[in-house]
């Protein structure tokens, strides 16, 4: 009896060992992955060695992100540990709530101290060495504050408005700040937010497109002048993936099409491609939808319109700006979309050598506190 507990023993021993050194050669043979597509974002890299690294802390921190973005199976592991929290009654996972009416909010993550200040700076500087740049800056709230009700008990949105109003205040007189939370807010009952997504919905960026062309100066088109075309109903979005929550049902996106016919020339300046489309349609059929607006992100996107107002626009942003720029063609002759996190060229000559009128800057609150590519903007004024 006892040299059976023995053996037994020690075969769940081997059977561990041998599980942690199938996972660990998985990990070794698996290529590192440079984007997520269900989640949408870049992933961690393997960090540089240095001494420097290694005695500030840097290179552990890092190294272990690297690890948790690149370990095998990720999404198939959060979505174990998912189902198993929920079954518990936990409301939270991987940084998503499950909240209520079946919305899965993106938590708020509070930007480090000093950053919210550096990104200030950053902006106002690269104003200033452009002084006829008439600039906007249009931080979109994100579903945990204009849908605050939707968060689980003791969840408030308190602290994304908080933090909206310290960037308000530490940019120049110069930027004009765009606050979109009192239209958003005063039509929470719409279908602003996707329930599966961390995006705002075509009808959400409409209603901020309204109050952008108060502050910009153009009559935003009317709802009615648009065609609204389902292009979806079965969109599955990032905090699907992000969450492993599975209980919840898919999203629908819509297209606002013109009625009025109208001429586009889009161009893809890295990829050297061009297309007559707001919309790859075709993307429609991929995991993820979103990419139907414009193709995704990319470093740089020309639009060439036949508007005749004769602005030009340039829009530094992050994916939430890839729905909302279809409505800006009627007031623009041309659109120059700027993802920072891809492009490497200097963004003040590019607005120099191409006359450029006007700047909107366009994040969500979430990136605009995570991304550190804004503060690049000071080294290029």
């Amino acid at each position: 009896m006892i040299r059976n507990d023995k053996l037994s023993k020690y075969m769940l021993g081997f059977i561990l060992l041998l599980f942690i050194g199938g996972l660990l050669a998985l990990n070794t043979g698996t290529p590192a992955r440079k984007f997520s597509e269900s989640e949408n974002r870049l992933l961690e890299q393997q960090p540089s060695f240095s001494l420097k690294n290694v005695i500030n802390g840097t290179f552990t921190a890092n190294f272990e992100k690297y690890l948790s973005d690149q370990f095998a199976f990720r999404d198939f592991w959060i979505g174990v540990k998912s189902e198993a929290d929920r079954m518990m009654g936990k409301k939270e996972s991987n940084g998503v709530y499950l909240g209520k009416d079946g919305f899965l909010i993106q938590k708020f993550g509070k930007p480090e101290d000093g950053d919210l200040e550096k990104k200030g700076e950053a902006i106002n500087g690269f104003v200033k060495v452009l002084p006829g740049l008439r600039t906007y800056l249009l931080l979109a709230p994100t579903a945990a504050s204009v849908l605050e009700e939707k968060l689980p008990a003791h969840v408030t949105g308190d602290d994304e408005r908080m933090y909206l109003e310290k960037v308000k205040e530490a940019v120049s007189k110069d930027v004009v700040f765009v606050d979109v939370y009192p239209a958003m807010r005063a039509r929470k009952e719409e279908y602003l937010y996707y329930k599966t997504d961390h995006h705002w919905t075509t009808r959400g960026a409409y209603y901020a497109y309204r109050e952008l062309g108060k502050q910009m100066g153009f009559t935003p088109r009317d709802e009615a002048d648009f065609r609204i075309e389902k292009g979806t109903d079965e969109f599955y979005g990032s905090l699907y993936s992000k969450s492993g929550f599975r209980h919840v049902l898919p999203d629908r996106i819509d297209l606002y099409v013109p009625k009025d016919a109208e001429t586009y020339r889009v161009e893809y300046a890295e990829e050297k491609k061009s297309s007559d489309s707001l919309y790859e349609r075709d993307n429609l059929q991929k995991k993820d939808k979103y990419t139907v607006f414009l193709n995704g992100n990319h470093p740089l996107i020309k639009i060439a319109s036949g508007s005749r107002e004769g602005k030009k626009l340039v829009v530094v942003k992050d994916s939430y700006a890839n729905c909302f720029l279809p409505f800006l063609t009627a007031h623009f002759d041309e659109i120059y979309v700027v993802d920072l996190r891809y492009y490497e060229d200097r963004l003040d000559a590019l607005i120099r050598e191409n006359h450029i009128t006007d700047m909107l800057l366009l994040y969500n609150v979430n990136t605009f506190f995570e991304e550190p590519s804004i503060k690049e903007l000071a080294s290029q004024s």
